[in-house]
């Protein structure tokens, strides 16, 4: 069981990191804090499809001295898939900073539970 915990450490990593960042987003009630969390679990996501991609002594996708075979390259589908979440996840961490910081100038604080009081007491 600990030998493929050792062949698998990136895998093993990315798991721990999206667990650290599911709980700190589940857990705690501060806003940047719950991004953070939301930035931890993109991260871990991103690790694992980059170890999922990788195949040893394979090159980049890219046609060298002629060489067309497929079983000289990686697969440059996950790699796309990667690049394409880390523009999209800075998007939206953006986004969440940017609600945020309007909350905050609004209500004064960053604790969800307080801002939810917060805006029961505006309702008419």
């Amino acid at each position: 069981m600990f030998a493929n915990l050792l062949t698998n450490y990136e895998e093993a990593a990315a798991i721990i990191l999206f667990g650290i960042g599911f709980t700190t987003l589940l857990l705690q009630r501060n806003m940047i804090k719950k991004i953070i969390g939301f930035s931890m679990m993109d991260s871990a996501i991103y690790l694992f499809l980059a170890a999922k991609g990788y195949i040893e002594g394979r090159g980049a996708p890219i046609v060298v001295n002629g060489v067309q075979s497929v079983e000289a390259y990686i697969n440059p589908i996950p790699s796309g898939l990667v690049l394409t979440g880390i523009v999209v996840s800075v998007s939206v961490s953006a986004l969440m900073l940017a609600l945020t910081v309007r909350l905050y100038r609004r209500y004064h604080s960053l604790d969800i539970d307080e801002i939810a009081t917060m805006v029961r007491k505006e309702e008419p």
